[in-house]
């Protein structure tokens, strides 16, 4: 049956909302119109009864988008499902109001094989709620010793290579790697880090770890890689994109390659915009993340690449842990903090409802960019494409509770926080997959 979603706030060209009226069909969008069209006015002359049944959905000016895409996400299955699997962190993806993931390969096994790419993608297949796409390695077992089969990956169905979780410490592996993927077409996707400089170490290299007497992870191991790798990026030609940026001086690069037209982008989290090392309140193990909350300094600097184009999309790295992990403390607990149910108000209520930015640049920075980044056939709201859509209350307000969470994973530094423009609808094409009402 077709659905008419009536009365919804859509975004023009310009990024001023209009009412309109979505017709959705085949699991495709099938026509947008004004508010006051009637149903006739958007179907065909000479359908049959049956193909102008329509099941209306009454938006109430809520905002209507395309659905949000998440290129950085950790599902941890297979072999960690007790800190979340495929079905639990997709339905958190869908409350969040994500319609496409892409799960990075850190798994056990590490998804360096057509066998494990497969499970993902049929566990995605079988959850039917966010669309997963898989990440597959870059080295076997993510050791940095050998390289995968690029192209029998790439045939599996992965989307692009990286060891996310662990930076790739050979300059001569990577470039090989970039070669081979630039001969397949495909991005290379790194985590940045060198680990001569981080080991022992669990939160920034500043103020905080001093009070504490902790090691501190310094930026320049970040940024070493960044810079190594934009050179290698430039000498192979291969599209290279880079992880969850945190530091000034990896903005700085990003910038400069990109001044010289060399094929890099780059992607920032929720947590690095929003929170520095000067937030944090003591030694809680859900500010613990890797890269680390850096300096505010830092933070600007992020922001502003951001908002000039510098870096592309937002992704949340979602990774979720145990509540028992997380006790270990702030040296012993695992880094990482889940993501998908707080990323869009928490982006919202900090640089949207300030004014800071537009509604249309959040928007766009979490579906149209990052589609063009890796050139997905979603992210868009138009007639014709996928009907991968998202309903947000811009006006509800709410607190941040983590025992409401769909994801397996409670470890989240935003406990607490009160937030405006929860997503209440998400459709993956054509089907609703998640509705506040239901969850009451």
């Amino acid at each position: 049956m077709k659905q008419l979603i009536m009365n919804a706030s859509v975004l023009n060209e310009q990024g001023e909302a209009e009412l309109k009226s979505i017709l959705i069909a085949d699991g495709k969008i099938l026509a947008i119109a004004n508010a006051d069209a009637g149903v006739s006015l958007l179907i065909e002359e000479g359908a049959s009864e049956q193909e102008r049944e329509v099941e209306k959905i009454d938006a109430q000016g809520k905002l209507v988008i395309p659905g949000l895409i998440d290129m950085h996400v950790h599902l941890r299955e297979p072999g960690f499902e007790y800190k979340e699997t495929i079905e639990t962190g997709s339905r958190a993806a869908v409350k969040g109001g994500f319609t496409t993931i892409a799960c990075m390969p850190n798994t056990r096994p590490v998804t360096d094989n057509v066998d494990t790419v497969q499970l993902v993608l049929k566990k995605g297949q079988e959850a039917g709620l966010a669309k997963v796409l898989p990440y597959a390695a870059i080295t076997k077992n993510e050791l940095g010793r050998e390289l995968t089969d690029f192209e029998a990956l790439k045939a599996a169905g992965a989307i692009g290579f990286t060891d996310d979780g662990v930076g790739v410490q050979s300059a001569q592996m990577m470039k090989d790697a970039m070669a081979r993927a630039k001969a397949l077409d495909m991005p290379v996707i790194a985590h940045c880090e060198d680990n001569t400089l981080v080991e022992g170490a669990a939160v920034t290299d500043g103020e905080f770890a001093k009070r504490h007497g902790l090691k501190g992870i310094p930026n320049e191991s970040e940024a070493i890689h960044v810079g190594r790798d934009i050179l290698l990026s430039e000498a192979t030609g291969a599209h290279y994109h880079v992880c969850h940026v945190s530091t000034e001086q990896s903005v700085r690069l990003i910038r400069h390659a990109k001044s010289f037209g060399i094929k890099v982008t780059a992607e920032v989290c929720p947590h690095h915009l929003v929170l520095s090392d000067e937030d944090i309140p003591g030694l809680d193990a859900n500010w613990k993340m890797n890269p680390p909350l850096r300096s505010p300094r830092d933070v600007q600097a992020c922001i502003e690449g951001l908002e000039d184009g510098t870096i592309d999309i937002v992704v949340t790295d979602h990774a979720a842990h145990s509540e028992e992990e997380k006790a270990r403390g702030m040296e012993l607990a695992p880094f990482g903090i889940v993501g998908f149910e707080t990323a869009f108000p928490l982006l919202y209520t900090k640089f949207v409802a300030t004014g800071q930015w537009t509604l249309d640049f959040l928007v766009r920075r979490m579906t149209a960019d990052p589609a063009r980044v890796f050139r997905l056939d979603t992210g868009r709201l138009e007639e014709g494409a996928p009907a991968d859509l998202t309903m947000i209350d811009l006006e509800q307000e709410q607190a941040v509770d983590p025992q409401t969470f769909a994801s397996k994973g409670r470890n989240t530094p935003f406990t607490g926080w009160k937030l405006k423009g929860w997503p209440v609808k998400t459709w993956v094409d054509g089907k609703l997959v998640w509705s506040a009402d239901e969850a009451k």
